[in-house]
């Protein structure tokens, strides 16, 4: 089957490396567009010879973006368009339904309890999202808990399916090299122990009072770790400083060799406020890390011997990290109940089967589809060549793969 894959952006978050692995496994073949900021996802992805599109969006109400995607999705003649996240959501979905596309569908992966993808959840922002689901077969949540919140929003249970994040175990699988290479990076000495988060820099992930809560915990042999950019760089710099530890707090910046980063870690710490899934915790209890979570529904039912809940308190925090320090350097093991609930390949089976289940079913798309006009009435190449030359006339620069 022909897929195109709609997200907002391709700048590194879990979403969008999540659909980077689901994209290394499929049995389908995919095209991605993204609506603005393609990012460093899009560069990998095009490494990995996928096809990645930018419509150059620079606004939400961009509304000449909506029939440029149309166009796209009807000369593509795709048989499935999968959108992910809220924009492409808004966009893709009734573009895709007025392009005639067999199967239509989204995954919701960040849906908060009070806020959507760092978006306030207002009335207008659900009725927009409410009124563009219907012009999808189904959505994607990523777990029980992103059901139930679409539930209470209004959407149909019959219309949510549950398929959660895969995680691709070989590209966090510990090792000792890059380890100790990370170390020697940022001047870690071997026998240092190392707290760690990783993440987007933005007020959820309230890093702020893991840099609180560990500054008691700091010293010359225990340091303190964080991985990833965002808003929140000075804020977090400045908690740093008023703490007192600022020589012992490493701001390691945007990073994408994760399984060296989680390897350099001897303690992982995920402290957000709200979580959807918890795709990282998942990744570090892959690697073998001991892990101190706040919240991540992944976990919920899943039998694992190395991650704890703590309170998204200082002292609660404090407390779990305290125990952890005196317990010193663990050995590290890999959680096979992870594997066996959210290995990737298997995941990405359940997508590619339900685009299959979708396909097969009797509407006046998948009608289309089944007698052949889910294709191009022209061959592939000449319809990728109009397709090109299409976008070349529109922007000004053409489409290259790889």
């Amino acid at each position: 089957m022909k897929v195109l894959q709609v997200i907002t952006g391709l700048g590194v978050g879990g979403a969008e490396l999540q659909l980077r692995s689901f994209l290394q496994h499929t049995r389908h073949e995919c095209d991605v567009v993204t609506l603005y900021n393609p990012g460093p996802i899009a560069e990998m992805m095009r490494g990995d010879g996928v096809q990645v599109r930018d419509l150059g969006m620079t606004s939400n109400t961009q509304l000449p973006v909506f029939r440029d995607l149309h166009r796209l999705i009807r000369v593509g003649r795709y048989d499935v368009v999968h959108a992910h996240l809220y924009r492409s959501q808004v966009y893709g979905r009734p573009a895709a339904w007025l392009a005639g596309t067999p199967v239509v569908l989204s995954t919701e992966h960040s849906i908060g309890e009070t806020h959507l993808e760092r978006r306030k959840m207002t009335a207008g922002v659900r009725a927009l999202y409410l009124a563009t689901e219907w012009f999808s077969d189904g959505t994607l949540a990523v777990s029980e808990t992103v059901r139930d919140r679409m539930v209470a929003w209004g959407i149909r249970p019959s219309r949510i399916t549950v398929v959660p994040n895969g995680v691709d175990l070989s590209r966090v699988v510990f090792d000792p090299d890059a380890r100790q290479a990370v170390r020697d990076e940022f001047g870690i000495g071997h026998g240092d122990y190392v707290i760690g988060v990783l993440g987007r820099l933005d007020p959820n992930k309230q890093f702020d009072i893991v840099i609180e809560a560990a500054a008691a915990l700091l010293d010359d042999s225990t340091k303190l770790l964080i991985v990833g950019k965002g808003a929140e760089q000075e804020h977090l710099e400045q908690a740093a400083a008023r703490c007192g530890v600022t020589g012992r707090v490493i701001f390691a910046g945007e990073r994408h060799d994760v399984a060296a980063m989680l390897s350099a870690m001897d303690l992982f710490v995920a402290s957000s406020k709200q979580e959807t899934f918890g795709l990282s915790v998942l990744e570090a209890l892959g690697n073998g890390a001991p892990v101190l979570y706040t919240t991540c529904p992944a976990l919920a039912g899943l039998d694992v011997a190395r991650a704890w809940q703590v309170p998204d308190t200082v002292a609660g925090l404090r407390e779990g990290m305290a125990a952890e320090v005196r317990t010193g350097h663990r050995d590290r093991v890999a959680e096979p109940a992870v594997e066996k609930a959210y290995g990737i390949q298997a995941v990405t089976n359940r997508i590619d089967d339900l685009y299959e289940q979708l396909a097969a079913r009797r509407s006046w798309r998948t009608r289309r589809l089944r007698s052949g006009g889910g294709r191009p009435a022209v061959a592939a190449g000449a319809a990728g060549t109009e397709l090109r030359e299409n976008w070349t006339g529109q922007h000004g620069t053409a489409v290259t793969k790889g």
